[in-house]
């Protein structure tokens, strides 16, 4: 299920009615609110029943799981979406897994490596370069430092730090 995206994580059982925490793992959680059924990692379909949110994480009850044991078996278990379940974006906008593998270029054209991953350590987001050798590259994503990405070329053209 490689190709799935994770929206939440369910965390602990809640009550003793089958009830269990969902720790939002998406920028959305909203959309929890119109889920009819979820998914879970394993492949697994469950009919949604109720849902209400609970200070950071939200309590959610299915069909086929009434009690607490019930509960605790999905524990760990992430909730996902198939690619073709995610809501569309506005104009410009773009979800990273759509770019992950993306050449990087700088703008002169010499090749830099493959986006390998997108990290969001704080306010900023930083692009994870994988260099044809040694270590990972990291380049801060902002204006100054990524200058396009070609959908057609499937390449971000990327302005190196100094140092590197």
């Amino acid at each position: 299920m490689e190709q799935h995206i994770v929206i939440g994580k369910i965390v602990a059982p809640h009550g003793v009615r089958g009830e269990f925490r969902i720790m939002p793992q998406t920028d959305h959680p909203e959309r929890y609110a119109k889920m009819k059924k979820i998914t879970l990692d394993n492949g697994r379909e469950y009919t949604v029943v109720s849902l209400r949110q609970h200070k950071n994480v939200y309590l959610m009850k299915v069909e086929g799981i009434d009690s607490m044991n019930d509960a605790e078996t999905l524990r760990g278990r992430t909730i996902v979406l198939r690619p073709e379940e995610l809501p569309p974006l506005p104009e410009g906008q773009f979800y990273v897994r759509d770019i992950i593998g993306f050449a990087a270029v700088t703008p002169e054209g010499d090749t830099v490596g493959t986006l390998k991953d997108v990290l969001s350590p704080g306010s900023t987001d930083v692009f994870v370069i994988a260099p044809p050798q040694g270590e990972d590259i990291l380049v801060a994503a902002i204006g100054d430092n990524i200058r396009n990405i070609d959908w057609e070329k499937k390449q971000i053209t990327v302005v190196l730090p100094e140092w590197i």
